[in-house]
């Protein structure tokens, strides 16, 4: 069986070709209408030399088009390439290189950074030009306009087998460092984010018919895909919910207040967010607006640290909701899924059952034992990726043999307890190291963040002569207010260690992030570096 992300959306189109597939804020369109557009822009791609093995960077935000552009690709065989829309022109630059694109397809709005970074790039022989509603009007771009490259293509879907070990190549967001293409086979991402193993079981699905199968012999659903489709937290759940015949909400660009509009327009029943990020502005525009949002019935969210507090406001809006948290990675896919419960207490990131292929290893690649009190690294065995792209030796890195299996060994630090269940403590390379003691940023974060005056947060490391690192903390005040000091430093004293206190704390307008949500560490430690710090913590010896 082709167990391909082409054929696994065709089989929906051929039993559910009227239903609604997608939906944006200016238009809809059906299953069949998808698959048409799809093959028109897939006999595009053909005619200008691309095919099994090209390289198609998607510099898009959430729309339809590129819905249509990434199934073109995987139609003929290709790679599509996730791009991050707010690189700059030296980032762009290396990862339109160091992805090998021979194609790329872009809205209006990055016309002209693309145009200074192709002459570097001669492999690149084919531009599209998608029109937007982002501020590209008018700006002049000498790509192909993209519909003029569908008009007159064939319609029909009249291309050659494709393979379950076609790549799947998804870059990593590049918060600490340069992005790394992950890649995987088609059947490998299908089998941890699309649907392919079931997420509670781990039972792997042996029929490449049975999702649409199940999905035509109910009513659709619809769901709401938040997070950017440059990221598998939104592409590989928008394709598990086309694979059963579901339809998928897209906005191109996140708004809290328009969101909820869309959701009591459209009636919206499961909302794909990225934590906090996503979670905190939505919960509080809720709570500002006279919406109908009845229809909402899950909220899911993965990629970014998602905390109790924000759960339980959830939970207190919409009685009956169900909240899940889940967590994976470019490099491991799904890890693990929770349901919230109100009043839950959250030490570090997210706690997850143990799932089949979960695990914690040490230093030495031995799996930890549960409630052994160690602390290790998680890890993901079952389906895992090929490698890094282009990177043989990062790959040898993190891609190893326990207990006589491969297994993904991520920069997460973990926590197995006794029930066996996994906490995510934080991410290795962002702990803090301050006086001997290891501090993990997100567990930080999440006390910070909880603070009346806080909006937004994000801990970092900074260097200090005497204890090696202090933590600071980077906050963004609550609609543009001031920050009580002391009143944080009580609050953060009441739930954190006392080693684990920011000491140092800049306020800025802006707490920037990833278009995921995540934390922008480089960012971070950049603002620690432009100027003072807004408030400082003294203190002489570090508590414990």
């Amino acid at each position: 069986m082709a167990y391909n992300l082409a054929d696994l959306f065709e089989h929906s189109v051929d039993l559910m070709p009227d239903r609604i597939a997608l939906i944006d804020p200016s238009r809809e369109v059906t299953y069949r209408e998808l698959e048409e557009r799809s093959n028109k822009l897939a006999h595009y791609f053909l005619s200008v030399g691309l095919g099994e093995g090209s390289h198609i960077g998607i510099h898009l935000h959430n729309a339809i088009e590129t819905m249509e552009a990434l199934i073109a690709a995987f139609k003929i065989r290709a790679v599509a390439i996730n791009i991050n829309y707010r690189y700059t022109c030296d980032e762009l630059q290396y990862i339109y290189d160091n992805a090998q694109l021979d194609a790329v397809v872009h809205h209006r709005i990055y016309a002209q950074q693309i145009a200074e970074v192709l002459p570097d790039l001669p492999r690149i022989h084919t531009t599209l030009v998608v029109e937007d509603d982002l501020g590209g009007t008018g700006v002049f771009s000498d790509a192909r306009p993209y519909e003029d490259a569908l008009a007159g293509m064939s319609a029909d879907r009249d291309f050659g087998e494709r393979s379950s070990r076609d790549h799947f190549i998804m870059y990593t967001g590049g918060t600490t460092g340069r992005p790394k293409g992950v890649v995987w086979t088609q059947e490998g991402i299908w089998r941890v984010l699309g649907g392919g193993l079931d997420f509670y079981t781990g039972e792997a699905i042996e029929d490449e018919h049975q999702q649409s199968r199940v999905g035509s012999e109910g009513e659709p659903s619809r769901w709401f895909a938040l997070p950017p489709l440059i990221h598998a937290a939104a592409m590989m759940p928008t394709f598990s919910a086309l694979f059963s015949g579901n339809t998928v909400l897209f906005d191109s660009k996140f708004d809290p207040v328009r969101t909820w509009k869309l959701v009591e327009k459209h009636r919206m029943q499961i909302m794909i967010i990225t934590g906090d990020a996503m979670g905190r502005p939505l919960i509080e525009a809720y709570r500002k607006l006279d919406v109908d949002a009845s229809s909402l019935f899950v909220v899911a969210s993965g990629a970014a640290l998602f905390s109790s507090q924000i759960k339980d406001a959830f939970l207190e809006a919409f009685p009956g909701l169900v909240v899940s948290d889940s967590i994976g990675s470019s490099e491991t896919g799904f890890g693990g899924i929770g349901i919230a419960s109100k009043g839950q207490k959250q030490v570090g990131g997210p706690r997850v059952p143990a799932g089949r292929y979960a695990m914690v290893v040490d230093d030495g690649n031995a799996m930890v034992e549960p409630g052994s009190g160690v602390e290790g690294w998680f890890a993901k065995g079952g389906y895992v990726p090929i490698g890094y792209y282009n990177d043989p030796e990062k790959t040898k890195e993190i891609f190893r043999e326990v207990d006589g299996k491969r297994v993904v060994v991520t920069g997460d630090r973990a926590r197995i307890e006794e029930d066996g269940s996994i906490t995510l403590l934080g991410r290795g390379n962002m702990v803090i190291n301050t006086g001997g003691e290891k501090v993990f940023a997100e567990e930080v974060e999440g006390v910070v963040k909880s603070h009346r005056d806080v909006y937004d947060a994000i801990v970092v490391g900074v260097p200090d002569d005497k204890w090696g690192q202090r933590v600071a903390a980077v906050v963004q005040a609550r609609d543009g207010g001031g920050v009580d000091f002391a009143d944080l430093e009580a609050h953060t004293r009441a739930n954190l260690a006392g080693y684990k206190i920011p000491r140092l704390v800049w306020v800025v307008d802006l707490v920037e992030r990833t278009p995921s949500g995540k934390p922008d560490y480089r960012w971070a430690h950049a603002a620690t570096e432009k100027s003072e710090p807004t408030h400082e913590v003294h203190s002489s010896k570090v508590e414990s």
